[in-house]
């Protein structure tokens, strides 16, 4: 059996918390992961995974979304704002529309997996997630707009805010590019690679919600729409705002 609180000492592999009310599908993923060394954490709820997230180093958090009690929607997006913390997050679960996609990105997830799926999928999720996050790319620089990709920190003049999940990618690429602008196509793949359905709603809205974040914070709107080409980043005056449900 999982012993449910298993505090993580050593990191010769990727520390991994595993939040799974399942426990037939957490024994196998202990079983799976533990034979090739990782070490592994386990939480039967979203509760217990805040506290051990608060008290321990994890390199990445595998979430079930239906858990008891609060769902893995609001615990993500508690460890993005309660905890502050940047731990990447993979979600897996039977959930797979669209919105349930979005929302989760939306709170925060970094990646998301539909059950079923094969376990060695996920571990290369879990290996391609902890190779980003633990290679600290160069703070990206655009006039006095500052991002730094290893926090997902954004500065402009004295104020900062910080990112998470699609909003953070799109915004990277976007800062990379700057002062060019970016096409529909290129921030979908950025953004969701593979993974992305071609709802073109589904883009605009994180645009939406990462104007509404940068506005917020920085007081102007820094992301122009290109019309029926893509966006760039315009730090000079306010940007034209941009509706989700209008066309671009």
């Amino acid at each position: 059996m999982i012993n449910p609180v298993n505090t993580v000492q050593s990191r010769a592999k990727p520390a991994l918390l595993i939040v799974e009310d399942h426990i037939e599908l957490a024994e196998n993923l202990y079983e799976y992961f533990g034979e090739l060394g990782y070490r592994l954490d386990f939480a039967r709820d979203g509760l217990t995974a805040l506290h051990l997230l608060a008290t321990n180093h994890y390199d990445v958090v595998v979430l079930d979304l239906m858990l008891p009690g609060v769902n893995g929607f609001d615990i993500c997006q508690r460890i993005r704002k309660d905890l502050k913390c940047l731990t990447p997050v993979i979600v897996m679960t039977a959930l797979g529309t669209v919105s349930d996609k979005e929302k989760a990105f939306e709170a925060g997830a970094d990646d998301y997996l539909v059950k079923p799926f094969e376990l060695k999928e996920l571990l290369l999720r879990i290996n391609a997630l902890h190779r980003r996050h633990t290679t600290r790319p160069s703070e990206l620089n655009a006039s006095e707009l500052h991002f730094d990709p290893g926090t997902l920190e954004v500065s402009y003049k004295n104020c900062k805010v910080m990112l998470s999940g699609i909003p953070s990618r799109i915004f990277e690429l976007l800062i990379r590019s700057y002062p060019n602008f970016v096409d529909h196509e290129s921030l979908r793949n950025y953004a969701w690679g593979n993974d992305y359905d071609d709802d073109h709603n589904s883009l605009r809205t994180h645009i939406y919600s990462l104007r509404q974040t940068l506005g917020k914070a920085f007081g102007i709107d820094m992301i122009k729409t290109v019309y029926g080409r893509g966006y760039r980043l315009d730090t000079t005056s306010g940007a034209d705002g941009d509706d989700p449900k209008k066309s671009d």
